[in-house]
């Protein structure tokens, strides 16, 4: 496909069902095709893992930071080198929930550094023999096939990673997510002019943000922002969310748009919308400058 397609919007995210195979740059690189479109995606799986990943493109690229931390969910098959009882397995569960050590497994492409990530949850969901099928809260950057190995050591059997899809990233889910061919035919659909499908697929860059703060800006303050002015209390008509001085937060029009992120100056507590004093100071803007009217002057010499 070359050139751009005018039904698809500028900025968005859409959220795949990968497919096992393909690589997660290569499955990228097809919604970019599709799309007509340059992309990033969030969250990288390996060939043979399937489920949820995050495609951005145009000014949603940007998120890439904010996406990346999100905590995942997995569902993994394990296979055990030796017999054990289910009250066994849940029982070495448990004591891998909470904070753990990992070291990245040697096809990984990261450095094999010892790291910590927290496991918030682990449910076993069925036995069958050997096989063990669980489910998985916790960080990004946790690599099941390592908490499989550490699993079986627990256990006294030895065990590896069968298999394994995501199906989770954030607040994105399985009822959120597209595959490929659905895109590919919503974007043929909306060149014979049915856009219904393939709107209801690309999501605004604000739904990345939808687990941070938020604060409120009023539309004469939009502009300035937009230009990395720093956000006082008087551009501030609302807040959603606490958050602590130095913290990410989403900075948004009042109709819900997103215009960027930005880094707390001061605690939400302490934000009094209306009143002055430097609260936000933008770090990542993705709304394009002029988008809305300027409704400040620039300082000129005298």
């Amino acid at each position: 496909m070359t050139g751009q397609e005018r039904f698809v919007p500028e900025s968005g995210i859409v959220v795949v069902d990968k497919p096992r195979g393909p690589s997660s740059h290569q499955v990228a690189a097809w919604v970019g095709g599709i799309l007509g479109r340059r992309v990033g995606h969030a969250g990288t799986l390996d060939p043979q893992v399937s489920g949820v990943l995050i495609v951005m493109f145009g000014g949603a690229v940007r998120l890439a930071p904010v996406l990346l931390s999100h905590n995942k969910e997995y569902v993994c098959l394990m296979r055990l080198h030796g017999d054990a009882s289910r009250e066994s397995v849940e029982q070495a569960a448990k004591e891998f929930t909470g904070r753990i050590y990992q070291r990245p497994p040697r096809k990984s492409a990261v450095k094999r550094s010892l790291r910590i990530r927290k496991i918030q949850e682990i449910e076993i969901l069925d036995m069958d023999g050997r096989l063990v099928l669980f489910r998985v809260r916790c960080d990004a950057g946790t690599y099941i096939r390592t908490l499989c190995v550490h699993l079986g050591y627990a256990l006294g059997t030895c065990a590896h990673m069968e298999e394994l899809r995501r199906i989770r990233s954030g607040s994105f889910d399985e009822t959120t997510i597209v595959t490929l061919h659905e895109l590919a035919d919503a974007v043929a659909a909306a060149r014979e002019g049915n856009h219904e499908p393939l709107q209801g697929m690309i999501l605004p860059p604000a739904a990345a943000v939808a687990d941070l703060a938020k604060v409120v800006v009023r539309d004469t303050a939009v502009d300035a922002v937009c230009h990395g002015a720093v956000l006082a209390g008087v551009g501030v008509v609302g807040k959603e969310g606490g958050f602590a001085k130095g913290e990410t937060v989403a900075i948004v029009t009042e109709r819900g748009e997103l215009v960027g992120l930005g880094k707390g100056l001061v605690n939400s507590s302490a934000l009094k919308p209306g009143e002055p004093g430097f609260v936000v100071a933008p770090t990542t803007v993705l709304m394009r400058p002029g988008t809305y009217p300027r409704g400040w002057k620039a300082r000129t010499g005298s």
